[in-house]
């Protein structure tokens, strides 16, 4: 298997600059004229994970042309994690986008990678260029606010508030996640379920009805709110957060080739 192409490019100015680490797989002859397909990750996830290696395959066997990248303070893009807020990684994810494609593009996101290529395709939408298509796995809008705040009980939430951070245990780490106060501020500003969400284009959801993290009841919410979209729900009824068996990186596969 052929390797893609590593890239680094810079999202922000000044004292804000960060560089991000980018995947490329450019078409071939076989992929030339379709939409590229572009990758955006989970929280605390990295653009090597098993979703994304799944779509790198697919890209190669039909000269599609992948792009996937790092958020700042993930993988191995700059940057503090820390730093890091829905506002910032979602510019980041523009300016990959910007960069990196050249025409049509499938956004396929992840958890909060949903959430932040929702705001991708809003935007270009309103910019009369919408995308090609939405693939949006256990898609995680608005859950700093929704699934993160609202958890948390008074106690925690006055720590958050008067320290700046917290740090909670991980299913998927040994060490705790670092939740801020910018993160959860920040992400009250960039609330989609709130209102109507128009991508301009079709959509595609799986979510698995077993996720512990983001309960399939929030990706109906969002549904609620595609009022104008083409949409379609995959609700796999033994699926967890990550929709990573072989099954379910079929089913992600096939949701992507069908809806470019």
């Amino acid at each position: 298997m052929s390797e893609p192409e590593a890239l680094s490019l810079t999202a922000g100015s000044g004292a804000a600059a960060r560089a991000i680490a980018v995947l490329v797989r450019p078409a071939t002859a076989a992929g030339a004229g379709r939409p590229a397909v572009m990758f955006l990750g989970g929280f605390r996830s990295d653009m090597t994970g098993s979703k994304a290696e799944a779509l790198d395959r697919w890209a190669q066997e039909t000269g599609r042309a992948l792009i996937r990248f790092d958020y700042s303070g993930h993988g191995r893009s700059g940057g503090s994690f820390t730093d890091g807020t829905i506002s910032r990684w979602a510019e980041e994810a523009r300016a990959v986008l910007e960069h990196c494609v050249h025409g049509p593009v499938v956004l396929v996101g992840s958890s909060m990678g949903g959430w932040i290529s929702l705001l991708l395709a809003r935007a270009l939408a309103a910019e009369g260029r919408p995308a090609a298509g939405l693939v949006l796995i256990a898609p995680a809008p608005d859950f700093t606010e929704d699934l993160m705040f609202a958890a948390m009980d008074e106690q925690t939430r006055a720590r958050l508030l008067s320290d700046g951070f917290i740090a909670q245990p991980s299913d998927y780490s040994d060490e705790p996640y670092i939740i801020t106060r910018a993160l959860i501020e920040d992400g009250r500003r960039n609330r989609l379920l709130t209102g109507e969400i128009a991508t301009g284009c079709p959509v595609h959801i799986l979510q698995g009805v077993e996720d512990a993290d983001v309960p399939w009841r929030h990706a109906l919410r969002l549904v609620d709110r595609l009022t104008r979209d083409d949409v379609v729900v995959t609700l796999v009824k033994d699926g967890d957060h990550r929709l990573s068996r072989p099954q379910d990186l079929e089913r992600m596969i096939k949701a992507v080739a069908d809806i470019a």
